[in-house]
């Protein structure tokens, strides 16, 4: 049980395949009146890291100009035209600081793959600059942080130009067990470009929409169970969630020290490889990150680590466990896990089918209770430190309570509210779900791996997108594997695989903590086999 059903369903309530294309209808394509009417003609249209450095080593962009382009991209369809909604914030600095990194360039030093490069922040991450951090709820406007999230600090010291801050599901995701992903009361209702009638799934809704959407080349976003790797899936993106303590915290509003983290969002596998590699680090004040592996990285090694695995033949010889039982009810999605499984074994992985998550869906109730604890905690925490008007998860909800025709138009708070009432994290029955949910989960990760001596666990990361409905909130369906690397603290990563109902389905795999290179090996070998991802084309129906 992810934490999209637990939500739903708790007392308080994410050969070659080509171009397959799976659906159950006549094609969107084939309607005369399902496009947006615009011109969506683009100069760095699908560039990836590489591409733009490529382009200003040789003179043809400065990181002045590609920053002035995507803002222009910006203004063109996400402010205009489709109007996707993906960026909140725009930064004011972004060209001075691309002017000053293209100096350094002219002076031949270059800091790295990301150096001129922008990138998009999802708006729970600190920015100690001119704008705000929000969770994009109303009650933290005008909340500017002192100083940057410690990997907001990584970003700037490789290079890169902090373009924005991208809209999310309001308090990731952990606001209403009626909520509508993609959407908050500060930046409103994010839409997928791939059918504007739906949303981006959540939490990091906007990171997902804006690189699918090529309003940059990579994007920033977090996850507690789910809201990376999701929005990734439904925007056709690949999504990594790293081991929790691979990526430091610090500086991002929480919801769970156990479970949180941020991570990359990007095109292709190697785009989101080099963003890994910088924002990971060993942090002081996240005690997380205070592992002995982490404790020993260094950037450029790591980067290395990370790109070494990147060739076609990565699958070979891999042993992947897939569940047995079938994934939901849908046959499109039973009928892409098999292409899928055949893909694999083209490569030459070698498939191991198992029975697994019966034993961690009766983990989801210990779940939701830890995460209840821990968001109050956390948010007690951050508040209480922050420039935000609000001190307490209390002001958050009385402030809600007394604007609530802005605030709460929709859907209302329970889960907040929920959450204020929990006891401290000394409690007995926090710590009895703790030992469940984290503990029980991997344990039973760890004894499925090693039994059949796996390198990964594999399946359909979630379903399609499903339609906006801010009345009655998400109906995700029954496909989504999310849960087991979220509760685990494990690693996690999603890559394009086909489109179901012309809308995008990513493939996940997940394994044992810091294996994030041979997880980005078998992710970037299924890339290149599929060729799976495809541009949106803002279609306003099907």
């Amino acid at each position: 049980m992810n934490r999209r059903s637990f939500l739903r369903n708790s007392g308080l309530a994410g050969i070659s395949l080509g171009a397959l294309s799976i659906t159950g209808c006549q094609s969107a394509r084939d309607s005369k009146n399902d496009s947006q009417e615009f011109d969506d003609s683009f100069e760095l249209m699908e560039y990836s890291v590489a591409d733009l450095q490529d382009a200003m080593e040789k003179g043809r962009y400065s990181s002045a100009d590609i920053t002035r382009l995507y803002l222009k991209r910006i203004e063109a369809i996400d402010r205009s035209g489709p109007k996707l909604n993906s960026v909140i914030e725009l930064n004011p600095d972004a060209i001075a600081l691309a002017e000053m990194l293209d100096k350094e360039r002219a002076e031949g030093r270059v800091r790295g793959p990301l150096h001129g490069i922008p990138v998009l922040l999802k708006d729970n991450i600190d920015t100690g600059d001119k704008m705000q951090t929000t969770a994009g709820a109303l009650a933290l406007e005008g909340n500017r942080a002192s100083k940057d999230a410690f990997i907001v600090a990584q970003l700037r010291s490789a290079g890169a130009v902090i373009l924005g801050k991208t809209n999310l599901s309001e308090w990731a995701n952990f606001r209403s067990s009626r909520s509508c992903s993609g959407w908050s009361s500060r930046g409103g209702q994010t839409k997928s470009p791939y059918l504007l009638t739906h949303n981006p799934c959540g939490s990091s809704s906007g990171s997902g929409v804006s690189i699918a959407a090529n309003l940059a080349a990579i994007a920033v976003g977090t996850e507690t169970d789910g809201s990376i790797v999701c929005p990734s899936s439904a925007c056709g993106l690949v999504g990594i969630k790293p081991t929790v303590g691979l990526v430091s915290r610090s500086g991002i509003i929480p919801i769970s020290h156990t479970q949180d983290t941020a991570g990359p969002m990007a095109r292709t596998v190697r785009d989101a490889a080099i963003l890994l590699s910088v924002l990971a680090g060993s942090d002081a004040g996240d005690a997380a990150t205070n592992h002995p592996y982490v404790r020993n990285l260094q950037s450029r090694q790591l980067l290395e680590e990370y790109t070494k695995e990147l060739h076609p033949d990565a699958l070979n010889g891999r042993r992947i466990g897939i569940e047995k039982k079938p994934q939901g009810d849908n046959h499109h999605i039973h009928a892409l896990l098999e292409k899928c499984k055949e893909i694999l074994r083209a490569k030459g992985a070698i498939i191991v089918e198992l029975e697994y998550l019966d034993q961690l869906n009766e983990l989801g109730g210990a779940e939701f209770e830890v995460l209840q604890y821990e968001f109050k905690d956390g948010v007690n925490r951050y508040l209480a430190s922050s420039n935000a008007p609000v001190k307490t998860l209390s002001e958050v909800i009385a402030f809600n309570q007394k604007n609530e025709d802005r605030a709460m138009p929709y859907f209302k708070q329970n889960l907040l509210e929920a959450c204020d009432t929990m006891g401290d994290l000394n409690s007995a029955d926090y710590k009895k779900a703790l030992e469940a949910s984290h503990k029980g989960s991997q344990k039973i990760l760890d004894e499925v791996m090693e039994r059949n001596q796996l390198d990964a666990l594999a399946g359909i990361t979630m379903g399609p997108s499903c339609a906006i409905d801010p009345w009655y909130g998400d109906r995700w369906g029954d496909v989504s594997l999310t849960q087991p690397a979220a509760t685990s603290g494990y690693p996690h990563i999603t890559v394009p695989a086909a489109q179901v109902y012309d809308l995008p389905v990513g493939f996940s795999f997940f394994g044992k903590p810091f294996s994030e290179a041979s997880l980005i090996g078998m992710a970037f070998a299924f890339e290149q086999a599929t060729a799976a991802r495809k541009k949106p084309e803002f279609r306003a129906s099907l």
